[in-house]
């Protein structure tokens, strides 16, 4: 996943109030890339990152941090000048954008340092200091947006014919912001929404501390002896088990654990919408799921073209299932808990080594061309990774690209296996779609949309995966692979839209005035999960017991971020598609589809790159590709 660090938020997401969600891509180095075809033998000898490009030493930093705080502080002062003239607003945005730059430098540093080793006191504080510094920002620039709105349309579009740095920089943000008026508030309601944040981001937090530190861990005794306490990464490593007697157990536990908090989870996720429907009501949407998609400018047709596209694909979904039944050798009913062992297995698991990932990833992405390659070798020749995992050190993987005047920084977790290959390709399919936004764009338009954030990486995942079918030395190794694509779609998108549907089930609930209690709660989500997974068309068994699958969701309190998951997979499928068949033509679109950062709106972008993500042509895109691999699987299977 792309992660963005800390609380530090873009120009145009303080000034119009929206949540961050999304990347702050990182600028392009200057140095030239490694050449094509240079040899990267020397590689692995870049595991670590190096924090001394943001800053040499944690007093460089406490002394930026100072500089920038005192900024920050003084931005108040161009409050009343914004109308003045066209220089005058030029002046105050470069100021803002200024202290907004250096503050997402602060926090890329607090947050990298930080998840390097979570057990230093130091590093903490430093990560809270740096997040206290994007809360106050954001309070120091509430006036803005009401202020430019009062200025008026009129003066303001004129005021852009006539300067340079405005219709440069700051274009797209003065467009949205005017676009906005409606929506936005006095500077007094302004001010009380930037405070408020804090306290509509508790429930997260409150959720993050019940499932990641206080929910009682339950101890488990598999068929073979081994004790495990499941915590979550326990859970989701002994789900895989090959033994069906102890995947149930593991199911009945887990879930038991989270059953007996399924009072407190549900208040929590209550809260969390009520928060978002205060926030849309008090900005004067009609909806959360407008409030949430409004910066963005994004259709509602997508969001509903995708769950419907996704409900007419349940077919193909369904036919999964059957081929994971029969390849399981399961005679009686399937269940969700023979969702995650893997359908084909080999005796000797394969092994990559950083070196060997890289090697692999270079291959594999050869369609995208050499712009897109060198941009990766270089960075794979530089100290950008944070590799192995060590004592202390964040678990799982993100893309940080905050520090626009630097490079990404990226956190992995390798330990050689296949899903660390992939993980590697996926995160630099972040990196690079940063590096690319940051060299065309300027600072304040490099920012790209979470809506496209995941085109690169999940395009990667599938350019990868189809390489490693046509090369897998052996049929059981193809099928192996081959079983893993379409387990990927199944997760990636059909369980991302599970999660959406519900997620907009439960606001649209509260939004009729209906009571949203956690019984009501666990009753829909049951009713989603049983309709995907075909229980009545007797593909799959739905125990009651599992329906509690909700509480655990985090992506519940991201406010609508989910559904951006699923689109992402289906506009990677067209795209990719379109370059294995095009070629040259669907490659320039989408590396300018990447180039464009945030210089216009996401849907928009993709319209240019020739995908409409309100038609269901993406959808079915993506179906196709399911089809076509289980295509493979049953044709490899037949020459047995």
């Amino acid at each position: 996943m792309s992660r963005y660090s800390g609380l530090v938020r873009l120009l145009s997401l303080f000034l119009l109030g929206a949540p961050f969600a999304v990347a702050q891509p990182a600028r392009a180095a200057e140095a030239a890339a490694p050449a094509a075809g240079a040899p990267i033998a020397s590689i692995s000898d870049h595991t670590m990152w190096d924090l001394a490009d943001l800053y040499p030493t944690p007093k460089a930093w406490d002394e930026s941090y100072a500089r920038t705080k005192a900024a920050a502080d003084k931005l108040v002062s161009y409050k009343g000048t914004l109308g003045k003239s066209a220089a005058a607003l030029a002046s105050a945005l470069v100021a803002i954008s200024d202290v907004n730059r250096e503050a997402s430098r602060l926090a890329t540093y607090a947050s990298l340092a930080s998840d390097q080793d979570l057990r230093v006191g130091t590093n903490l504080e430093r990560n809270q200091q740096a997040q206290a510094l994007g809360t106050h920002v954001a309070e120091s620039t509430a006036w803005v947006a009401p202020e430019i709105l009062q200025v008026g349309a009129k003066k303001i579009r004129a005021y852009l014919a006539a300067d340079k740095t405005l219709k440069s920089r700051f274009n797209y943000f003065l467009d949205n912001t005017l676009r906005a008026a409606p929506h936005t508030l006095g500077v007094e309601a302004e001010g009380i929404l930037a405070s408020a944040g804090s306290v509509l981001a508790q429930p997260d937090t409150l959720h993050s501390v019940l499932a990641n530190a206080e929910l009682p861990t339950p101890t488990v005794t598999l068929s073979d002896g081994t004790q495990v306490k499941l915590s979550q990464a326990k859970y989701e490593k002994y789900r895989q088990s090959p033994n069906r007697a102890d995947r149930k157990l593991v199911f009945d536990q887990y879930w038991g654990a989270w059953k007996k908090f399924e009072g407190t989870a549900g208040s929590m996720l209550t809260t969390q919408v009520m928060g978002d429907h205060f926030t849309a009501q008090s900005r004067k949407f009609a909806t959360a799921l407008q409030a949430a998609q409004f910066p963005d400018n994004m259709p509602d047709a997508v969001y509903r073209t995708l769950v419907t596209e996704a409900n007419a694909a349940l077919p193909t979904l369904h036919r999964y299932l059957k081929m994971r039944k029969r390849l399981l050798g399961i005679t009686d009913d399937l269940h969700y808990y023979d969702n995650y062992p893997p359908m084909f297995k080999l005796d000797v698991q394969p092994k990559f080594d950083v070196p060997e990932s890289e090697r692999i990833t270079l291959e594999a992405l050869q369609p995208l061309g050499e712009d897109y390659l060198s941009l990766m070798r270089k960075g794979f020749a530089s100290s950008w990774m944070s590799v192995y995992p060590g004592e202390g050190k964040k678990l799982g993987a993100y893309m940080n690209g905050s520090a626009y005047d630097v490079h990404p920084y990226l956190l992995l977790n390798h330990n050689g296996d296949i899903t660390s290959l992939s993980v590697l390709a996926h995160e630099w399919g972040h990196a690079v779609h940063t590096l690319l936004a940051a060299r065309a764009q300027p600072y304040e338009k490099s920012n790209y949309s979470t809506f496209i954030a995941e085109s690169a990486s999940i395009g990667n995942e599938m350019l990868l995966n189809d390489y490693m079918v046509a090369h897998a030395p052996t049929r059981q190794e193809k099928l192996y692979y081959l079983g893993a694509g379409v387990e990927s779609i199944r997760q990636t998108f059909f369980r991302q839209v599970q999660f959406a549907e519900f997620e907009l089930a439960i606001h649209e609930e509260l939004e009729r005035g209906k009571p949203l209690s956690v019984e009501r709660m666990t009753e829909m989500y049951c009713s989603v999960l049983r309709k995907y997974y075909g229980e009545a068309e007797g593909v799959m068994k739905i125990e009651p017991e599992y329906c509690i699958e909700w509480a655990v969701v985090p992506h519940f309190y991201y406010n609508f971020y989910v559904y951006q998951y699923a689109t992402s997979m289906a506009g990677a499928a067209e795209l990719t598609d379109q370059i294995l068949k095009e070629g040259a033509p669907a490659r320039a679109r989408f590396l300018t589809l990447l180039s464009a950062g945030g210089s216009d709106y996401p849907y928009e972008l993709y319209k240019r790159a020739g995908i409409d993500m309100a038609t269901p042509a993406p959808y079915r895109a993506l179906a196709a590709r399911m089809n076509r691999l289980m295509d493979e699987i049953e044709k490899l299977e037949a020459e047995k």
